[in-house]
C-alpha cells in the first residue's frame, strides 16, 4: 500500500504564510468546495434549497453569504460555489447531492482550487496593483470575479481589511508570486 501524505497547493505539508508591512498572506487549505448549478426548470427550487442550507437566501449577483458551517458565493446565473470546513465536510459534494436531489448538478471542487487569505491594513493598496477591482467601494460580503496576472480569480471581502482569493490550484504558485510581488510593491 502507498504511504501518501496530503500537500498544500504550494507544495508544503503546512500552509505557507508571508507577511509584508502588516499584511499577511496565508495559504488556506481548510476549505471543502462544491459547485452547485441549478438544473433547467429547477432554478427556483435549487435557490430555495441553497437558502435553506445557508439559513437565509442564496447569494445574489456579486455576493457571498457567510454562515456556519457552510457558506456560498455567486459564480454565475443559477450557479454557486459552496464552502465548508474540510475537517468536518470532506464529503461536501455528496452531502449536497443528497440534499438537493434532482434540482441541481453538484460537482466536487475541493482539489481544483487554491485559497489565499489576505489580512491587514493595506489589502486595498495590494489589490489596486494586481486586480481590476474597484476595491475601495467593494463592500464586505462581496464576491468579485476578476483576473490577477492573467489568472481568473474570485475575490471575497470578509472584512474591511480582509480578503479571500480563490483561483485554480494549477496556478497556485503563479498567483502566490503575483500577490506577494504586489504586497512588496504596494506596502
Amino acid at each position: 500500500m502507498h504511504d501518501l501524505a496530503p500537500l498544500c497547493a504550494l507544495g508544503g505539508t503546512a500552509p505557507h504564510i508571508d507577511q509584508v508591512a502588516g499584511v499577511t498572506l496565508t495559504e488556506n487549505p481548510g476549505h471543502a468546495l462544491a459547485s452547485v448549478s441549478a438544473r433547467l426548470g429547477q432554478e427556483i427550487a435549487c435557490a430555495e434549497h441553497l437558502g435553506t442550507v445557508l439559513g437565509g437566501k442564496a447569494p445574489g449577483v456579486g455576493t457571498w453569504v457567510r454562515s456556519e458551517p457552510m457558506s456560498a458565493f455567486w459564480m454565475g446565473q443559477d450557479q454557486w460555489m459552496v464552502t465548508a470546513p474540510f475537517d468536518t465536510h470532506e464529503d461536501l459534494a455528496a452531502q449536497l447531492t443528497t440534499r438537493f436531489g434532482i434540482t441541481a448538478a453538484i460537482t466536487e471542487q475541493t482539489d481544483a482550487w487554491v485559497s489565499f487569505d489576505m489580512r491587514g491594513d493595506g489589502v486595498e493598496r495590494v489589490m489596486q496593483l494586481c486586480a481590476n477591482i474597484d476595491i475601495e467601494t467593494t463592500p464586505v460580503e462581496a464576491a468579485v470575479r476578476s483576473v490577477i496576472h492573467y489568472m481568473g480569480v474570485y475575490v471575497l471581502r470578509s472584512a474591511p481589511d480582509a480578503l479571500t482569493i480563490f483561483s485554480a490550484r494549477s496556478s497556485a504558485k503563479s498567483l502566490h508570486h503575483a500577490l506577494l510581488t504586489a504586497m512588496r510593491s504596494a506596502l
